[in-house]
């Protein structure tokens, strides 16, 4: 139950068609929130990154990607933490600190808005395919769960 991310919208009758700088300068924010979305990213930093101001950018990319960069790197996020429900055997929690999210309650909340199950209803119906699974210790060993002191 994957979705894809909404194409560049495309220019109506009597609109200009997206600014190319402006299409490459989201393309990086995006590309950012794609490479680091385990870690703790911020709007800021991700505007920064993209060369806006906070504010500017949220509205730039929404107007781009019709959704705001919040909305795009959750989805993102939820969409890993799937992959990793299907195939790993990590608890929930695991699961969610690994996908970024800092918070469990915002974390299903989230999870079931966008798929329309809590996490562990949706870890059973994948179970029931009798797909094979990643034991915990290596999903945390290459996600970087193992930091040295």
């Amino acid at each position: 139950m994957k979705t894809h991310p909404p194409a560049p919208p495309v220019a109506r009758e009597g609109t200009r068609p997206p600014d190319p700088a402006l299409l490459r300068r989201m393309r990086i924010a995006k590309d950012t929130m794609d490479r680091d979305w385990a870690e703790p990213l911020d709007v800021a930093t991700v505007a920064a990154r993209a060369g806006y101001s906070t504010y500017h950018f949220v509205r730039r990319f929404r107007e781009v990607y019709g959704e705001t960069p919040g909305q795009y790197l959750s989805r993102r996020r939820i969409e890993r933490a799937q992959d990793m429900l299907r195939s790993a055997n990590l608890t929930v929690t695991e699961i969610c600190m690994l996908v970024g999210f800092t918070s469990l309650g915002t974390f299903c909340t989230r999870f079931k808005q966008q798929t329309g199950m809590t996490p562990g209803r949706f870890r059973e119906s994948a179970r029931q395919s009798g797909s094979a699974h990643v034991p915990g210790c290596f999903v945390l060993f290459w996600a970087g769960g193992f930091r040295g002191a």
